[in-house]
C-alpha cells in the first residue's frame, strides 16, 4: 500500500505561482509513477504531469508546458509541483497519485494509477 498526502494549495491571484507537495509514504518510492491530476469545477479529472522515480523523467500535459515543473526530493520521499502564470483555468482540486512501474512514465492516464492523496485546492482568482 502507497499513502499520499498532497499539501500546498491555496488561493492566489492569476500571474501568481504555487507550489504543491505530495509526500509519498515508503522508505524507498523508488520504481514508480508519481503524477499530479486535476478536476476543475465541472469537468472531468485530467492529468497534469508525471515523474519516473528513478530517472526523473517527466512528462507533462500539453496545456501545461512552460508554467508547470514536477520534480522530487527523494531524501524526502517527496514530490513537487511548481506551479507559475496560474490562470484561472488552473482552479480546481489537485491530486497526487503513485503507480508501481520499472519503465519510464509516459502514459498519464488515471486509470494506470492505484494509489491516491486526497487532493489539495488551487483556486485562482482573476
Amino acid at each position: 500500500q502507497v499513502y499520499l498526502v498532497e499539501s500546498g494549495g491555496g488561493s492566489v491571484q492569476a500571474g501568481g505561482s504555487l507550489r504543491l507537495s505530495c509526500k509519498v509514504s515508503e522508505d524507498s518510492i523508488g520504481q514508480k509513477c508519481v503524477g499530479w491530476f486535476r478536476r476543475a469545477p465541472g469537468k472531468v479529472r485530467e492529468g497534469v504531469a508525471q515523474i519516473t522515480i528513478e530517472s526523473g523523467y517527466t512528462d507533462y500535459a500539453d496545456s501545461v508546458k512552460g508554467r508547470i515543473t514536477i520534480s522530487q526530493d527523494n531524501a524526502k520521499n517527496t514530490i513537487y509541483l511548481e506551479m507559475n502564470s496560474l490562470e484561472s483555468e488552473d482552479t480546481g482540486m489537485y491530486y497526487c497519485a503513485a503507480r508501481v512501474w520499472g519503465n519510464l512514465c509516459t502514459y498519464l492516464r488515471e486509470g494506470l494509477f492505484p494509489y491516491w492523496g486526497q487532493g489539495t485546492q488551487v483556486t485562482v482568482s482573476s
